[in-house]
């Protein structure tokens, strides 16, 4: 089992490091202050120009689309997980390469999946981070933890599918850039429960949709990315618009979430690896009582279990990247539910951590430590709930024990 970077990988990670950690990282704190210059659900002309300055070093350093092997970098998702683990350690990062969720999904469900109009359309100007794209499946009237119960009608009449219902949590369609959905939704009640659904491409400017409110996550909304929740009204989508045909979306989503699962849990440890490093420094830097706080309580016990977790989860990460890189996603699947429960468990100990450490100012805007732990603890909800995880990984443990359907 090789875990390892070919030469090439290796060159690409030093570039992405030295990038996050010197050009990156010291802007976070200025874009989100810029959050409420002026109107906060469109980009403030500070905040345009952070980010766009930071994607076209990125596109001239040859840092671009690193996910995907159609720009020529040919990653594997092992070598590929090294890099959304330093992608965590900032927040902007991500956009930066373009390499930022649902994004990738999404541009993968369009290079697999997609027409070529679809990809003239919406991935072209994906892939050169003009416009965004959000990912529409988890609705609010019903458990999506178990997504055959997902229920937004699609109703075919004439040359198009007619939609209604509501949709919630669609990271990034509060994005003025976000210019396109994927959508999930339930094409017939008739056949196999895992047959009744589909996902269709749907323009965010198509009349009958109505953004009826952003999400907020631990009273945050944030704002301009957002999670909105959304309503579909008769909404006329062409038929073209139906991704692979009718009935496959439960197809196209085990092929989306795996490998986005993956990235998620990666960029969890980079999460952890900056939680530890701002804790250590912190426990050196300040003192009470007279001594260092690393020397206070049980902080050496603190910081001696957050590195070998951090050690832990990241193997584990690596070798559901290597499982995934075989080819079978069956045999993976057991391995990526493992990280997704892991990765963000043991990342929001460690915040959580750091926290306690910085006292008062690790809740407040003063360091990223707060943002990251509400994100950290979205993420054991979002892909996929830990109970559901859990629930799958020990089905396939017990597989290996009877022949009856568990």
């Amino acid at each position: 089992m090789m875990l390892g970077l070919s030469p090439h990988a290796a060159t690409l990670l030093e570039g992405v490091t030295a990038m996050v950690r010197d050009e990156i990282a010291p802007l976070d704190a200025e874009y989100f202050r810029e959050v409420e210059v002026g109107d906060r659900w469109q980009h403030s002309p500070r905040q345009t120009e952070i980010l766009e300055g930071l994607k076209e070093k990125a596109r001239t350093r040859g840092l671009w689309n690193l996910w995907s092997s159609h720009e020529g970098h040919q990653l594997s998702t092992v070598e590929y997980a090294y890099f959304a683990e330093q992608m965590g350690r900032a927040h902007l990062a991500p956009e930066s390469f373009n390499c930022n969720a649902p994004d990738t999904g999404n541009m993968e469900v369009f290079q697999k999946y997609g027409t070529p109009e679809m990809q003239e359309r919406w991935l072209a100007p994906l892939l050169a981070g003009k416009i965004r794209s959000a990912y529409l499946m988890t609705e609010p009237d019903v458990a999506s933890s178990d997504a055959t119960n997902i229920s937004l009608s699609c109703v075919r009449d004439g040359d198009d599918y007619v939609l209604n219902g509501e949709k919630w949590w669609a990271t990034g369609a509060g994005d003025p850039r976000c210019a396109v959905y994927i959508v999930m939704v339930r094409s017939t009640r008739d056949g196999p429960r895992h047959q009744q659904h589909s996902m269709i491409v749907v323009p965010a400017d198509t009349p009958g949709i109505e953004k009826l409110r952003a999400m907020q996550v631990y009273g945050d909304d944030e704002a301009p990315h957002g999670h909105m929740h959304i309503r579909f009204t008769d909404v006329r989508v062409p038929a073209a618009n139906m991704l692979l045909g009718q009935g496959r979306g439960f197809e196209i989503s085990q092929g989306r979430l795996g490998p986005g699962r993956i990235h998620h849990a990666m960029r969890a440890i980079g999460m952890a690896e900056r939680a530890l490093e701002l804790m250590c420094r912190r426990s050196l830097d300040r003192e009470a009582f007279g001594k260092p706080l690393a020397q206070l309580g049980a902080n050496f016990d603190h910081i001696a279990n957050a590195r070998m977790q951090i050690e832990q989860a990241r193997l584990l990460c690596l070798k559901a990247a290597w499982m995934m890189d075989q080819g079978d996603p069956r045999a993976a699947a057991p391995w990526i539910s493992q990280i997704k429960v892991e990765a963000p468990r043991v990342a929001l100990e460690v915040t959580d951590q750091a926290v306690q450490m910085f006292g008062a100012q690790g809740i407040s805007q003063d360091t990223p430590l707060a943002r990251q732990w509400a994100h950290l603890r979205t993420l054991r909800l979002a892909d996929g709930p830990d109970a559901v995880h859990r629930r799958q990984v020990a089905r396939a443990e017990l597989r290996h024990y009877t022949q009856e359907k568990i």
